[in-house]
């Protein structure tokens, strides 16, 4: 017994200072990237090393799974999951530059305008532009955020000021998420793979970007819904949506666990943060339409439906119908909301005609416990997005940058098609095989009953 403890405590020890050399290198890595005066310039170098910070990342997120591990290394995890931030925070250059049209829309709101009636390029409005950069993104049209997003931003005046709530909501990410591993009896330890991801550390402290509003509105609200308490959690859910619109793919999955009466409180609170600006009246959503119609950025599986439909509109309304069938079936199934959470917030990007890089952030929170090999390697190749191949591709053809989406999502649906070969190869009866594909290759011991 006492060698046993011995030989443990040992291994522990020995796999937390592997930790702490993964974690130090990431540090040298984030160091580097924050350094980059002008990423267009240096945007070779800045790929290399966040790959090569993905390759850290994985291989942190494997001992983690690996090991039973204590205490030392949760703080070893969390201490350098708030530096990783610190060091980027700074950074004087972003690879995304919509932190901009936040701060165009909290300007237009702070004086008095409709933001789903403007538009940075209107003739009159010139003296909001930020002069560092006086053209934010989709500038012809009104804004696309939902209603929540557009109040934080009216509140929020300077680049610096929007990064830091970002990042503020990031790190409160990993704190729910630590609520929710014990809620689900899993180790704490497992939150690397959220608090460790290059790509969500790009994405929130050093872009700025507000998706993680929507995150740690949406984990709550799955916390609270694993606690049976439905008000909340629907609450929670309606702010997620308020946020960003993604988490509305969850809502069948939340009513098929709650009374139907709670659907109103979702449509209540939704109503509610509307209210202020249904002065736009039928332009409400015109911003949000355009966006659907027009925008093409970084497809895959989309562009499969768009050779076989022969139309752009056709792809939407097929990606459509795959998105709710899936929906569906999840909560026909009753299956466990996490999951479901992964397979919907993966699966849309998958068979969307936009999915910016920082878009994969919405599923790797849900990595924490169901470790699917084939999304850990998306949220490292999702990296590649942001190549101007890809982006300066966006809203024409994507052949154009058909290498780049292919070194970025090749790899990804090798993976899903080797694990579709060895379920079949298992000649597991027809309606396991469906079951087992879904939960794709997460280790049996965190598989959903």
């Amino acid at each position: 017994m006492l060698m046993r403890f011995v030989k443990s405590r040992g291994q522990q020890g020995a796999v937390s200072f592997a930790l702490v050399l993964v974690a130090t290198g990431l540090l040298e890595i984030f160091r580097a990237v924050a350094r980059f005066e002008d990423l267009d310039a240096s945007m070779p170098e800045f790929i290399g090393l966040l790959l090569l910070a993905g390759i850290l990342y994985v291989i942190g997120v494997f001992l983690v799974e690996r090991f039973r591990l204590g205490l030392a290394a949760l703080l070893i995890i969390l201490v350098s999951g708030v530096a990783f931030r610190a060091v980027l925070l700074p950074s004087r250059t972003t690879p995304s530059d919509d932190v901009y049209r936040y701060q165009w829309d909290g300007r237009a709101e702070r004086a008095g305008l409709n933001p789903y009636l403007v538009r940075p390029t209107d003739d009159d409005l010139d003296w909001l532009a930020n002069p560092a950069h006086p053209e934010p993104p989709g500038e012809e049209i009104p804004t696309i955020y939902p209603p929540l997003a557009e109040l934080l931003y009216r509140q929020i005046q300077t680049i610096p000021g929007y990064k830091r709530v970002s990042t503020l909501l990031d790190l409160a990410s990993v704190g729910v998420l630590l609520l929710l591993l014990r809620a689900v009896n899993r180790p704490l330890h497992h939150v690397l793979a959220y608090a460790w991801n290059p790509a969500v550390l790009v994405s929130f402290a050093m872009s700025g970007h507000f998706d993680s509003l929507a995150i740690v509105a949406l984990l709550a609200a799955l916390l609270f819904l694993l606690k049976n308490r439905a008000a909340p959690a629907m609450a929670a859910l309606a702010l997620s949506f308020l946020a960003k619109f993604f988490p509305l793919l969850l809502l069948v999955t939340f009513l098929k666990r709650v009374r139907p009466v709670y659907g109103g409180l979702f449509a209540l609170v939704v109503a509610a943060f509307y209210a202020p600006f249904l002065g736009a009246g039928v332009h409400l959503l015109d911003g949000a339409r355009s966006y659907a119609r027009d925008w093409l950025n970084n497809p895959s599986f989309f562009m499969v439906l768009v050779y076989l439909t022969r139309s752009k509109i056709a792809a939407e309304l097929a990606a459509g119908v795959i998105l709710v069938a899936v929906m569906i079936y999840l909560a026909k199934r009753q299956t466990e909301p996490l999951w479901a959470a992964l397979v919907l917030t993966a699966g849309v990007l998958l068979v969307s005609p936009t999915a910016y890089p920082w878009y994969f952030t919405w599923g790797i929170a849900f990595l924490c416990f169901y470790p699917s090999r084939a999304w850990l390697l998306m949220s490292v190749t999702s990296i590649l997005a942001y190549t101007p191949a890809i982006s300066q591709a966006a809203g024409e053809r994507p052949d154009r940058a058909l290498l780049m989406l292919s070194l970025e999502y090749g790899p990804v649906y090798l993976w899903l098609a080797y694990n579709a070969w060895v379920l079949v190869r298992r000649k597991l009866p027809t309606g396991a095989r469906r079951s087992e594909l879904l939960r794709g290759d997460a280790p049996a011991s965190i598989r959903p009953s």
